[in-house]
């Protein structure tokens, strides 16, 4: 059985320039690896890098001829071109068995198999075991998709849905991403931005809370399914063994050649044991390495009282981002990150900026909620200015399938599921009780610059740190060039709208 899995070309944001730097998509080699320990003969094509457009992809699938094509997509931004790739597939490929996974169809399973839709099978949740479970059962002579679990499909009549697939217990005992069928060479390519070598990377899967915002811990979780069919989660965090994880650093290390790791983790820092063992460990290792976590505030006081924070920033740590949301502990609790209150964001904030000023320090503010106006969006920024990180970035709430917000949403005809291709988290899409969307959208614009500024700028480029520099460099030159392209097509580029638009590449329909 020939296998082939694909992330297919998509526009990016504004601010990922594609002569920037594109990371690895960490399920590619993940899935590609379970494959290939099972026997498969698999094939994995990322369309980004390679700058490989839809009219070369259905050729080289063609080309190819494969039993099985994949393809995963955990934004509902990039819905519409996943839909397109499974069109394509179909056209170009009818024999082949199209399989969609990640979270946006894992949460819209039943919407994405149908008796008009591209899509044969959609794996839910965790993905290894079911892929190589499915290509099993597709290769025999009368496959009965019953007997996989964690699957979802048309049989021609009704939408069928197998028992939740349980997740990986051990981690360690998945076969090792198989980094070797992916193109290296062309992740991380930029000068600056996670340089050199920048790479993605987790050790650990899942979450252990469950805020009403956030889509991501939804793919690893728990799952049942109640009387109605609705699904029932229940937050779960996995990590690998230290050993392992140095096992997968050592080979990007020496023979990839990456030094920047970009850990993709939900939470990254949630067991102070890992977290103190992974700190020895690179350290004796002498690998000199920079590496960009997300971390949980709370969590990170926990370990500068350990002690481990300090060892942490000796093994590498470079770059932090910190969700701090909401300045109101009552907007917190509405999000559910209870967890947040009574300050702990701005305490871990105050630990860096005191005891590891070398570190970069990057904070999320969510704006937008049901009860925004204008004074509780002063009180955002005022916080902002407060706690003066080094890259402050505030968000529209946007409301993911599979979060408590997006059913709300849709209960109440807020939206309808054909504004996914605005859900970039750039772009309002919900009105709160005193302000529209377009209000949103306009003090959102006026918020990020009146923080990110010539003064911000400056200071940045100004640091005697290597790597807070050379952030700072790469978005000067990508602000410059978003500034020089508007005026070449004759957009006005103080608009907000110029900010928030997707970009073609030019070679996206090569």
């Amino acid at each position: 059985m020939r296998v082939v899995l694909v992330q297919p070309p998509r526009c990016y944001w504004p601010y990922t320039s594609e002569g920037d730097n594109f990371l690895l998509h960490q399920a590619l080699p993940a899935l590609g690896g379970a494959l290939r320990a099972a026997g498969v003969d698999v094939h994995i094509i990322d369309c980004m890098p390679l700058h490989i457009g839809w009219r070369s992809l259905a050729d080289e699938l063609e080309r190819l001829d494969p039993d099985v094509i994949g393809c995963g997509e955990n934004h509902a931004l990039y819905a519409s071109e996943a839909m397109r790739f499974f069109a394509l597939c179909k056209d170009r490929c009818p024999r082949a068995v199209t399989i969609a996974g990640g979270g946006h169809f894992t949460n819209m399973a039943d919407r994405y198999v149908g008796p008009d839709s591209p899509i044969d099978v959609i794996a839910i949740g965790e993905g290894e075991l079911t892929i190589v479970e499915l290509c099993e059962e597709l290769a025999r002579k009368d496959p009965d998709l019953n007997k996989v679990d964690g699957i979802a499909w048309y049989d021609g009549e009704t939408f069928c849905r197998t028992a939740p697939r349980r997740l990986v217990q051990d981690l360690d005992t998945l076969a090792l991403p198989a980094y070797d069928l992916m193109p290296m060479e062309l992740y991380g390519k930029s000068r600056y931005l996670f340089s050199p070598g920048g790479t993605t990377i987790h050790h650990s899967r899942g979450c252990v809370s469950s805020c009403s915002f956030c889509a991501w811990w939804t793919t690893m979780a728990d799952r049942t399914y109640d009387a109605q069919g609705k699904a029932v989660l229940q937050p779960r965090w996995r990590s690998k063994s230290v050993g392992r994880v140095m096992e997968e650093i050592e080979q990007l290390y020496y023979r990839y050649g990456k030094r920047s790791y970009v850990w993709v983790d939900e939470s990254w820092n949630i067991d102070p044991r890992f977290n103190d063992a992974f700190a020895d460990a690179m350290i004796k290792s002498g690998m000199k390495t920079q590496w960009f976590a997300f971390m949980r505030a709370d969590c990170v006081v926990r370990d500068e009282k350990k002690g481990i924070l300090e060892r942490l920033v000796r093994a590498g740590l470079a770059h932090i981002l910190i969700g701090i949301e909401r300045a109101e502990d009552d907007g917190l609790s509405l999000l559910d990150k209870r967890f947040y209150t009574g300050g702990i964001g701005q305490e871990a904030l105050r630990i860096f900026k005191e005891r590891y000023p070398q570190v970069f320090l990057q904070a999320t503010f969510i704006v937008g909620v049901k009860e925004e106006s204008p004074a509780t969006l002063k009180k955002q920024l005022a916080m902002a200015r407060r706690l003066d990180v080094d890259f402050p970035a505030f968000h529209p709430i946007t409301p993911v399938p599979g979060t408590p917000i997006f059913d709300q949403a849709l209960a109440n005809g807020e939206i309808t599921y054909e504004d996914f291709d605005e859900f970039d988290w750039l772009t309002p899409v919900l009105d709160s009780k005193y302000m529209d969307r377009f209000e949103i959208a306009d003090a959102l614009y006026d918020m990020n610059k009146a923080l990110v500024n010539k003064r911000w700028l400056l200071r940045g480029l100004a640091s005697r740190v290597p790597y807070k520099r050379d952030m700072y460099i790469w978005f000067t030159k990508v602000s410059a060039a978003m500034f020089a392209d508007a005026l070449k097509k004759r957009l006005n580029p103080f608009a907000v709208e110029h900010y928030q638009n997707l970009v073609k590449p030019a070679w996206y329909d090569g």
